[in-house]
């Protein structure tokens, strides 16, 4: 058993008392899904006197399955989530992720006059609600729906992304920077090469996540008339039969939501998993490095500056003769 520096390790009266309460707890979550499914079988009776069926009796789910079923397909999977839903949430996240970029180095340049208003401009982005800034972009720019989703979408999570990347070169070493501008490097490609690649690294499962979010927000779009996934839904619901088909057509969305979702959120994880992993193996070939990378870059930097020196002097010594001793004088003849 290995002890913890955080709490004691549970003993054996703990750990028994633990196990019956995730069993019971367990029982309990499954009766109570029991419970809701059943419930939602049975029939209902409205207040007008009118039987319903069960929301799980087969006449509910038949335009799934009948003649209908190639255009209730069609409508959802492809009018809907390929035309609708990812053509939104695909470009919003390519230009979310560029205005991310670009508010990550405004808002870590050293002058304060590009600074300050960025912080500003950024922390408005991030405290106004995803359905107002659609509004205000349909209403304000006289544009249509996909546009204004889409630039709703892009600069909100742009704002949210370029914190994230903000964070993530401030956590960097500041040896990082200092090896890259020992090299000779500048301000702006020290950010280039050096840390923002290791921040985008550290911050892409954040970034993955919240590119969730974004596709989970293009649902708001239903407000500005832009037919995604959820409002195609609506449509076919009242065209088929609010009452009959409305529950039916619901779960099928939501798992079509989940199932885009999760697929993106399994990714985040894999390349999470995947960079730690890489990271663990690369620090196993270099071997034991107390300095850790900052050592080594600056181990590189001091290399170069050494090369430069060694250089000079040579081409020094070559060029005023053999005046300072026999390495110049031999240089030189040469």
């Amino acid at each position: 058993m290995t002890a913890s520096v955080l709490y004691d390790a549970p003993g054996p009266k703990t750990r028994a008392r633990s196990r019956v309460i995730s069993i019971v707890s367990g029982v309990v979550i499954v009766g109570i899904t029991v419970w809701l499914i059943v419930s939602l079988g049975m029939p209902r009776t409205t207040v007008n006197g009118a039987v319903l069926t069960g929301l799980w009796d087969p006449s509910r789910w038949d335009i799934f399955v009948d003649k209908r079923a190639g255009e209730v397909w069609s409508g959802l999977l492809v009018r809907g989530l390929i035309q609708g839903t990812l053509a939104a949430a695909g470009l919003a996240a390519v230009l979310a992720i560029i205005i991310g970029i670009a508010f990550s180095f405004l808002r870590t340049a050293r002058s304060r006059w590009v600074r300050v208003p960025t912080t500003i401009v950024l922390e408005f982005f991030r405290g106004m609600p995803v359905l107002l800034m659609m509004l205000f972009i349909l209403l304000a720019f006289a544009t249509v729906g996909y546009w204004a989703a889409v630039w709703a979408l892009a600069v909100y999570n742009g704002a949210i992304i370029g914190e994230a990347l903000r964070a993530g070169i401030a956590a960097l070493p500041k040896g990082q920077r200092e090896a890259g501008l020992s090299l000779g490097l500048t301000g702006f490609q020290t950010r280039m090469i050096i840390e923002f690649p290791q921040a985008l690294k550290q911050m892409l499962p954040i970034i993955i996540a919240q590119l969730v979010v974004l596709l989970k927000d293009t649902s708001l779009a239903y407000v500005v008339a832009y037919p995604e996934i959820l409002r195609v839904s609506q449509q076919m619901r009242d065209f088929y039969g609010s009452t009959k088909y409305s529950f039916s057509i619901f779960l099928v969305v939501l798992a079509i939501y989940l199932t885009v979702n999760l697929s993106l959120s399994w990714l985040a994880r894999r390349i999470a998993r995947g960079g730690g992993k890489r990271g663990k193996d690369k620090a196993k070939a270099a071997g034991p490095n107390p300095g850790g990378a900052d050592t080594a870059l600056l181990s590189v930097g001091a290399t170069a500056s050494l090369g430069a020196i060694a250089d000079g002097g040579s081409h020094g010594g070559g060029g005023h003769g053999g005046g300072d001793g026999a390495p110049g004088a031999t240089t030189g003849s040469s």
